[in-house]
């Protein structure tokens, strides 16, 4: 299923014509703005996480043409308020991906992802309206685990990294038992503070491994969910309410979900 890059630019082509009409004819598309689409935005980016994460060819399909949708839909808005259009858009998407790849566009020199990588951020400070700082490109609103991946990824990038990954690991130790310290005093904040420094460590070890936290979190959220879904329905074959069973009943259930 292969098509040309004609093909390709003809069917986007017939969605900005067609997205052209719904702006005028339908009231609900005419009547849309930056920040009403926003949370629709949002919505529809974690659909695509969620057919990403379940490797679902049709969905994805799907989910990504909501997506473009958006995409082309706060181009439209632009062009109408005489600020840029989908050309603009993506003649500095192209102008953006050559002067970040020099080692294929131009002299520069990279024969390993990891040194696409390491080159990336000195790539970016010197880019025009780029990154004033190394951390200045992580968006305030990425939720806290994503946002830690990333930010330990941009420092690494630039060196500050452990020298050898499994030196990482007592790091995670010294943060445990510094958390299990605070916890004797009771202290809200402190404790808090602690489990911070936990995760972040945590996070950061993940990283070292090649392991991506927040793709590694949700597996086990929906790997729990099937779990705790199997005591509840075997409580409720059995007559029984979750409230009033034992926990070694709930356990005996859940040590048959993991079998399943």
């Amino acid at each position: 299923m292969r098509h040309s890059i004609q093909e390709k630019a003809e069917a986007i082509a017939k969605v900005i014509e067609t997205l052209d009409i719904l702006r005028v004819k339908c009231p609900w598309d005419r009547k849309q703005t930056n920040e009403s689409l926003r949370p629709n935005t949002i919505e529809e980016v974690y659909e695509l996480c969620d057919a990403l994460i379940n490797n679902d060819p049709s969905n994805i399909r799907k989910e990504l043409g909501d997506v473009l949708l958006h995409v082309l839909f706060y181009s439209k808005i632009g062009e109408e308020q005489q600020q840029f259009d989908i050309f603009d858009v993506a003649e500095a998407l192209n102008a953006k991906l050559i002067f970040r790849h020099p080692h294929v566009f131009g002299s520069g020199s990279a024969s390993t992802a990891e040194q696409v990588t390491q080159n990336w951020e000195q790539i970016k400070l010197k880019e025009k309206g780029g990154n004033k700082t190394v951390l200045g490109g992580v968006p305030d609103a990425l939720p806290a685990m994503i946002k830690a991946d990333r930010i330990q990824e941009k420092a690494s990038n630039v060196g500050f990294d452990w020298s050898n990954r499994a030196e990482a690991w007592n790091k995670v130790r010294e943060e445990c038992e510094e958390f299990a310290s605070e916890i004797e005093g009771m202290d809200a904040e402190r404790m808090e503070a602690e489990m911070g420094d936990l995760l972040f460590s945590v996070i950061n070890v993940a990283r070292l491994y090649g392991i991506n936290p927040e793709n590694a979190l949700e597996k086990t959220n929906r790997k729990f969910i099937k779990r705790f879904n199997h005591i509840e329905r075997r409580a409720k074959e059995n007559g029984l309410q979750l409230k009033d069973m034992t926990l070694e009943q709930m356990d005996e259930y859940w040590n048959e979900a993991k079998t399943l």
